[in-house]
């Protein structure tokens, strides 16, 4: 089995990638900065900036013709905490979200279709966030909300597109996880979602393609 995460420096990407390695998958893994990352833990590392067109665009050449069985677009940025709306959010902010969070994910997803209809039944796992529904509009975090619910709509319809290919698409929201992104106050541990993620993503199937759910399998609202 061959796995490629994105953004898997550190907490659930990289958590990621060190669990998908010890059961024996080979794991390529992405991140913006190589420095410092150990060629000899058993991961294959390759530079990758997914707000970059051109730097996807090199992944792909590097990775062509090699099966990828499952993608985890794990890559994300929350740039807008402690925004106030009466004077925050400018649209440097939006821009740098969205290209992460959702133009990234699509050129990645597009720059590797080669590679998941070779591995014959690949799979694609876009990390969203349950911010993403809809139907749950508590208010704030207005740009990462918006960046999820655009992923999570990215994702049903990459599901539609590519379901006659035989790949499946799943969106998944990986629970509060203390991380630095999710911060120490955040509901569970790295390891608690990383277990629940790996477990979705080994029966995602053409049969559960376009599914919104949870870390424990809980199906989530648009």
């Amino acid at each position: 089995m061959q796995v490629l995460i994105t953004g898997a420096t550190r907490g659930i990407g990289r958590s990621l990638a060190q669990r998908y390695t010890a059961q024996g998958a080979k794991v390529i893994a992405t991140a913006r900065n190589l420095d410092g990352q150990d060629a000899g833990d058993g991961i294959e590392w390759h530079g990758l900036d997914v707000s970059t067109p051109a730097s996807v665009t090199e992944l792909a050449a590097a990775l062509a013709g090699r099966p990828i069985d499952l993608l985890i677009c794990n890559a994300g940025v929350a740039l807008d905490k402690g925004q106030r709306l009466e004077d925050g959010y400018d649209a440097a902010l939006w821009a740098q979200t969205f290209a992460v969070n959702v133009t990234g994910v699509f050129l990645t997803v597009q720059a590797l279709l080669p590679n998941l209809k070779a591995a014959q039944g690949g799979k694609v796992a876009i990390l969203s966030s349950q911010m993403a529904s809809q139907s749950q509009a508590p208010g704030g975090t207005y740009i990462y909300r918006a960046s999820k619910a655009a992923a999570l709509n990215l994702g049903r319809n990459l599901a539609a597109d590519l379901a006659a290919s035989g790949l499946a698409v799943g969106i998944y929201h990986p629970g509060w996880v203390r991380t630095d992104m999710g911060g120490a106050g955040a509901d569970i541990d790295v390891g608690t979602s990383v277990a629940g993620l790996m477990a979705r993503f080994d029966v995602l199937s053409p049969a559960t393609t376009g599914e919104f759910v949870d870390y424990t399998g809980k199906t989530l609202p648009f």
